[in-house]
């Protein structure tokens, strides 16, 4: 999916289990399949999971997640990993990588979308955002459009031919008049995609991937209105959540430069991400287009 990515195979995690965590050189490895693009998963026996860097930019992820997720992940409402392991660099992969217990359940689809579910969704976001926990990295991208602003435009006239880039850009242009949120904001845990949900017996059970744990704007959270939600769900989203106009309207143009930003880099390389991508832009012009 990218173009400097580490390659990881099942006989690389094999060796570095058994070199720096022994106790677990028996257990079986098997690869993961998972939406996420920055790490690779494999499966450690049946209730681990070992979650590995696959690019540079995702390297630094794994300290920050393992010294947040521990104080973090025990005040949610839902489960969340356990870091069980911190591994090192070997055989030429060149980053550290964790060890995590297995969460079972799927992934959210269309068809598992019911008011009940969206509600568990919108009161897991509320414990984030309400989390009274000290310190904390300030997520900066929450703040303000401007920093996004070039990489967003560069990706929209990338898209001539897949979307509708007027449109698009209007929507855009629309956001730099919305108040800001003042930093720090709230506890945010800045990647709220399907991939990163776990649903059992349709309701929400578990949340995963704390690498971007932050604090920052609520909006970069509240996105899954667009990314998942159909419209008909998105009112009982918006009504459990609680908030106003602006962080409302601040989410919708965060999810859309998000998939601005996806669709032509994974068109081709993830074509299922390249899809989900088209999905919100489209959701998102079709809300702009009745408000």
């Amino acid at each position: 999916m990218h173009e400097h990515e580490v390659s990881i195979d099942q006989t690389l995690v094999e060796r570095l289990v058994a070199a720096q965590f022994p106790q677990w050189a028996n257990l079986p490895v098997r690869h993961a399949s998972s939406a996420g693009t920055d790490n690779a998963m494999f499966r450690l026996g049946d209730t681990m999971v070992v979650r590995l860097p696959r690019i540079d930019w995702a390297a630094g992820s794994v300290d920050h997640e393992q010294t947040w997720l521990p104080v973090i992940g025990p005040l949610l409402p839902v489960a969340t990993p356990a870091p069980l392991g911190l591994g090192e660099p070997a055989y030429g992969y060149p980053w550290r990588w964790s060890v995590y217990t297995w969460l079972d359940g799927a992934n959210p689809t269309a068809d598992d979308l019911t008011e009940p579910l969206v509600r568990d969704i919108a009161d897991c976001l509320n414990a984030i955002r309400a989390l009274d926990v000290p310190g904390g990295p300030v997520n900066q991208r929450g703040f303000g459009f401007e920093a996004r602003d070039e990489v967003t435009r560069r990706s929209i006239s990338e898209m001539v031919g897949m979307v509708d880039t007027a449109a698009v850009t209007a929507v855009w242009d629309a956001a730099f008049t919305l108040p800001p949120c003042e930093p720090p904001g709230t506890w945010i845990h800045s990647d709220v995609a399907p991939g990163n949900l776990l649903v059992r017996d349709g309701r929400l059970a578990g949340l995963i991937d704390f690498s971007g744990v932050s604090r920052g704007d609520p909006a970069v959270d509240i996105g899954l209105a667009w990314n998942l939600l159909p419209a008909r769900l998105r009112p009982a989203f918006r009504d459990q959540l609680d908030v106003d106009e602006a962080t409302w309207l601040r989410s919708r143009a965060w999810s859309l430069s998000q998939a601005c930003l996806q669709l032509p880099y994974y068109h081709e390389t993830n074509k299922p991400l390249a899809a989900q991508a088209r999905y919100v832009i489209s959701e998102v012009l079709a809300d702009a287009a009745t408000t």
